[in-house]
C-alpha cells in the first residue's frame, strides 16, 4: 500500500509543484519585490534589516526572505531562486499534513485529504508563487497540526512543537499566525489556553520568534515598530490602509474557487456524525475562525484564505474514508474539471488586466464542458459500484494532468501579457539608455528586479529608450 502510494504521490507532486516551475517569471507587485529583498540579503550578508531599492522596508517579517537568500547563495537564479523554496516548503508540509492526519484519522482519511489539500487550486496556485502565503500557511498550519496531536494525547512535546512552529509563523507572516491560532484555541478550549500560557511553549516561542523582532528594532529604532506592526498589522486590519477593500463575503467566493475541483465535498462537512469526534470539532473551529477572522478585517486578498485549507481538507478527508455515500458529491467534483481549459485561457488577461474583465471574456469550449460531463459520468459510475477510491483518483489524476497542462501553455502567455521577464530581455540591451513609462506597478518593479536596479522614470529622467505598452520606443 505505502509503494502503490507514494509513487503516483511523488509524481504527482512533481507536476503539481516543480513542473515548468521557471515557466513564467516573476508576476505583479510582489513576487519581485520580495525576490528583490531576497537577493540582497544574499549579496550584501545583512540577514536582518530587509532593503527594497537600498532602503529598509518593514512590511513583512524575515523568514520567506531567508528562504530565497539561500537559495541564492547556493547558485540559483532570479527565477528559481524565489520560488522553489516556496515550492519545497510545500511539498514538506504535505508529507507531514499526511503523516499527522494518518496518525489521528487513519491512512484512507491521510491519502484522501493530503490528495485534496494538493490538488485545490488555491494551493496549487500559491505553491508556484514567491510570495509570503503559502509559509504563512505551511508553518500556521503545522503548529496546529501539532495541537491537534497534543487534544488526546496530552503530550507536552506537541505542545511545545505548537508552540515553537507559532513562532515560525510570526516570523512567516507577522502576528496572524499568533492571533488566529489564539483565537482558534480559546474558541475551542478555554483549558487549552491556561495550558499555552505554561513557562515550556512560552519560551519555546519566544526563542524561535523573538530573536529577528529584538536584532530589527534593535538596528532600525522606532520606524521599524510603526512601520511594521502598526501600519501593515493594526491599521490594515480595522482602516484598510493598503486599501484592499473588500466586503464581509468575500471569502464565500474565493474559498470556493480555492478548494476546485473539490469545492462540492463542502456540503457533506455539515453531517452531525462528522462532529461527534473533538479533534474533527478542532478542524472546524480551526477553519471558521480562519474565515471569520480575515473576514472582519477591512483589507482583504485571495491568498488570505490559504491557512484555512489544511483543516477543511482534513475534513474532507475524514468525510471520504467515513461516509457510506456521497451520491452526487464526487460526481460534481468531476464535473468541475471541464472549467479548467477556461480557467487556462483566462488566466493570462486576468493577472494583466484584472479578473473581472476576463471574465467578460471568457469563453467556455463545448468540448471541454463535454468532458467534464464524460469525467462526471465515469465517477458516479465508480461510486455507485463502491469503488470510491477509484472514483476519487480519477477525478486527483485528471485535475494534476490539468494544473501540467495550464502550467505548459498559460504561463508563457502570463509572462509576455502581465510578466516584466520578456519585456527587460528585449530592453537591456539598451544598456542605461533606458526609462520606464506608463507601465502597470507590477511590471514596473518587475523590470526594477531583472535589470538588477531601479530603472529611471521616463517623466523625470527622459532616456532614449522608453518601455511602455509592452514595446520598447525609441523617443529620440
Amino acid at each position: 500500500m505505502e509503494v502503490r502510494f507514494w509513487i503516483p504521490a511523488a509524481v504527482g507532486a512533481y507536476f503539481l509543484f516543480f513542473f515548468h516551475l521557471t515557466g513564467m517569471g516573476m508576476i505583479g507587485p510582489d513576487e519581485p519585490r520580495y525576490a528583490w529583498i531576497g537577493r540582497e540579503m544574499a549579496r550584501s550578508g545583512d540577514w536582518v534589516t530587509p532593503r527594497l531599492w537600498g532602503e529598509p522596508w518593514f512590511e513583512k517579517p524575515a523568514l520567506p526572505y531567508w528562504m530565497t537568500a539561500a537559495a541564492f547563495r547556493l547558485g540559483l537564479g532570479d527565477d528559481l531562486a524565489p520560488r522553489l523554496p516556496v515550492a519545497c516548503l510545500s511539498v514538506v508540509f504535505l508529507v507531514f499534513f499526511h503523516w499527522r492526519i494518518r496518525a489521528e484519522f487513519g491512512a484512507r482519511s491521510a491519502g484522501y485529504g493530503s490528495a485534496v489539500l494538493a490538488t485545490s487550486a488555491g494551493w496549487v496556485a500559491y505553491s508556484h508563487a514567491a510570495v509570503f502565503d503559502l509559509p504563512l500557511a505551511a508553518t500556521f498550519g503545522a503548529a496546529m497540526l501539532g495541537f491537534l496531536a497534543w487534544i488526546d494525547r496530552r503530550d507536552e512535546r506537541w505542545l511545545l512543537f505548537f508552540a515553537a512552529f507559532l513562532g515560525l509563523s510570526m516570523l512567516a507572516k507577522g502576528l496572524v499566525g499568533p492571533a488566529v491560532a489564539s483565537l482558534a484555541v480559546l474558541c475551542f478550549s478555554t483549558r487549552a489556553v491556561r495550558d499555552l500560557a505554561r513557562p515550556g511553549p512560552v519560551l519555546a516561542f519566544v526563542v524561535v520568534a523573538a530573536p529577528w523582532y529584538v536584532l530589527c528594532y534593535a538596528r532600525n529604532g522606532r520606524v521599524f515598530l510603526e512601520e511594521f506592526f502598526w501600519k501593515h498589522h493594526v491599521s490594515r486590519f480595522v482602516a484598510g490602509a493598503l486599501e484592499h477593500n473588500q466586503p464581509v463575503w468575500f471569502f464565500v467566493p474565493v474559498l470556493a474557487v480555492g478548494l476546485l475541483p473539490w469545492t462540492p465535498l463542502v456540503a457533506v462537512l455539515g453531517r452531525a456524525e462528522l462532529w461527534r469526534d473533538r479533534r474533527l470539532r478542532f478542524l472546524g473551529v480551526w477553519a471558521a475562525v480562519t474565515l471569520v477572522f480575515f473576514s472582519i478585517s477591512r483589507d482583504k486578498l485571495p491568498a488570505y484564505v490559504l491557512p484555512a485549507l489544511p483543516a477543511i481538507a482534513a475534513l474532507a478527508g475524514v468525510a471520504l474514508a467515513q461516509e457510506a455515500r456521497l451520491r452526487f458529491v464526487l460526481p460534481l467534483a468531476g464535473l468541475t474539471l471541464g472549467l479548467m481549459p477556461a480557467a487556462s485561457a483566462m488566466l493570462p488577461e486576468a493577472l494583466d488586466a484584472g479578473l473581472w474583465r476576463a471574465l467578460e471574456h471568457a469563453q467556455f469550449p463545448a468540448l471541454s464542458l463535454a468532458g467534464g460531463i464524460v469525467a462526471a459520468l465515469m465517477v458516479w459510475t465508480l461510486e455507485r459500484a463502491g469503488r470510491r477510491p477509484a472514483a476519487f483518483a480519477l477525478i486527483a489524476l485528471a485535475a494534476v494532468a490539468g494544473y501540467a497542462w495550464i502550467e505548459q501553455s498559460a504561463f508563457p502567455a502570463i509572462d509576455r501579457r502581465a510578466g516584466a521577464r520578456a519585456l527587460w530581455q528585449k530592453a537591456q540591451q539598451h544598456g542605461d539608455l533606458v526609462c520606464v513609462g506608463d507601465v502597470p506597478r507590477g511590471v514596473a518593479y518587475g523590470l526594477n528586479y531583472y535589470a538588477g536596479r531601479p530603472l529611471p522614470e521616463c517623466e523625470k529622467e527622459p532616456q532614449p529608450y522608453r518601455i511602455e505598452d509592452g514595446e520598447i520606443r525609441f523617443d529620440f
